[in-house]
């Protein structure tokens, strides 16, 4: 029978144990399935995790559904239907449930779905078309190039092509699909390669930055770097773009593809700890990529100086301006208005456990008016684009798009690039989302 939740839940924050991948245990499915029982058993006893994504509502069918109404009455091989639709945001571990560490019952659901997603990587693979869209470094060095990338978009925006992508690859012909650069951010930005200097330090930082500028940035979206570089140079604060060495290793991650996560690691931290030994700070413009230095790789890697010293110097670039506004020293020369602004805070961000610094930043600007939206867009790096998800990733993403074109604001956005997309996707009405530092740097007049 399940088990009744008690009423009590955590008094304390939420703690994350180390990911323990390298253990033997860790991937034998005798032991995982094991796991997936107890803790889907406390989740069908609880539900409070219902609203946040698909995975929840997936598992509550299962139970409902089968003759005994218990989990014990679900097959095994339906199991595999949840971890499916879990796309590792984050939120139930950190707003919703509560019996995460400390708490007796040990729930780390979101990690769970990440071992059992290890485990059938590490035993099946994956398809050829889930590993080219988490190929996110590969992809960008073929088709982010002056020739190619303009083909290829073109391509990519015609119903026909995209038709036949569907058909032959499962990405839903309906679904955002960023565009490549013809230039990418590392070639934009070459002149701030070696940039040095010293500003005033600001609580932890240290008043001189490295921009790690991601897959995403350095191959899609350059524009978002470019515009970090000029927010944070009007500040005078120097910033050197550093090297792109390789993609972070969050597409892998959500794979399941840990080795690869791992490989990932091998080429950044070394580079990123020598930055930092060099006195910089970190920044990086998509959450996702943040949060893996500062929580999945220390947790994978905890006994590694170099992760850690890479994760104590990482930081959110609102969270940096945010910093230095507390001390006096952000400038607020603002030259032009913005009115209202619907601000969608990603989840990878809010799980960084900052608080809202990107719409503190935001409200600094004379009348400007900052509606937070605190719910999941539904997006993840590949969940969205995937034709057996597209449906569940539209549903999940409609409350959000519903309150922009209620709120009908002048601006929105994410500080999550692809979350801001998919939203802008559902929205359906033209409106163009815009990155939370772009509004500021328009609100500069820089």
């Amino acid at each position: 029978m399940s088990k009744t939740p008690p009423r009590e839940g955590n008094l304390e924050a939420p703690t994350r144990h180390p990911i323990d991948w390298q253990s033997a245990d860790y991937y034998d499915e005798a032991s995982l399935m094991a796991e997936l029982e107890r803790v889907y058993d406390l989740c069908h006893g609880c539900r409070r995790c219902v609203s946040l994504c698909n995975a929840f509502p997936t598992l509550f069918d299962l139970v409902d559904e089968n003759p005994t109404m218990e989990v014990e009455g679900v097959a095994k091989e339906d199991y595999w239907k949840v971890v499916d639709e879990c796309y590792l945001c984050d939120l139930c571990f950190m707003t919703k449930c509560p019996y995460t560490p400390p708490h007796e019952w040990n729930i780390d659901f979101p990690h769970l779905m990440l071992r059992a997603k290890a485990v059938h990587y590490k035993k099946h693979g994956a398809k050829l078309r889930d590993r080219a869209l988490t190929s996110t470094d590969l992809m960008g060095k073929v088709f982010a190039r002056p020739l190619i990338a303009p083909l290829v978009n073109a391509v990519n925006r015609t119903a026909p092509a995209r038709k036949l992508l569907e058909g032959a690859a499962g990405v839903h012909h309906e679904a955002w699909l960023p565009e490549f650069a013809a230039k990418t951010a590392i070639k934009r930005l070459k002149g701030q390669m070696n940039r040095d200097g010293q500003a005033s330090p600001a609580g932890r930082t240290k008043g001189k930055v490295a921009l790690f500028v991601t897959c995403f940035a350095n191959h899609n979206e350059p524009g978002v770097a470019e515009d970090i570089v000029a927010v944070f140079e009007h500040n005078e604060i120097p910033v050197r773009v550093a090297q792109y060495k390789s993609c972070c290793g969050m597409p892998k991650l959500e794979l399941g593809d840990i080795e690869s996560v791992q490989k990932a690691k091998d080429i950044n931290i070394p580079y990123l700890a020598s930055l930092v030994d060099e006195g910089f700070d970190l920044v990086a413009p998509v959450p996702s990529c943040a949060l893996m230095f500062r929580q999945e790789i220390p947790l994978m890697f905890p006994d590694d100086p170099q992760v850690q010293k890479v994760r104590e110097a990482f930081f959110d670039p609102f969270e940096y301006l945010a910093a230095r506004h507390k001390e006096g020293l952000l400038k607020t020369d603002f030259r032009n208005e913005l009115g209202r602004i619907d601000y969608h805070a990603a989840c990878h961000q809010r799980v960084q456990n900052i608080g809202r610094k990107t719409m503190e930043v935001l409200k600094l600007i004379p009348g400007a008016q900052v509606k937070i939206i605190e719910r999941c867009s539904g997006h993840d790096g590949t969940y969205a684009v995937k034709a057996e998800h597209r449906a569940a990733a539209v549903k999940i993403a409609r409350p959000v798009a519903s309150r922009v074109k209620k709120d009908k604001a002048d601006h929105f956005g994410s500080d999550c690039p692809m979350a801001g997309h998919h939203i802008e996707n559902v929205l359906g009405t033209g409106q163009k989302t815009e990155h939370p530092i772009s509004l500021l740097r328009r609100a500069y007049g820089i």
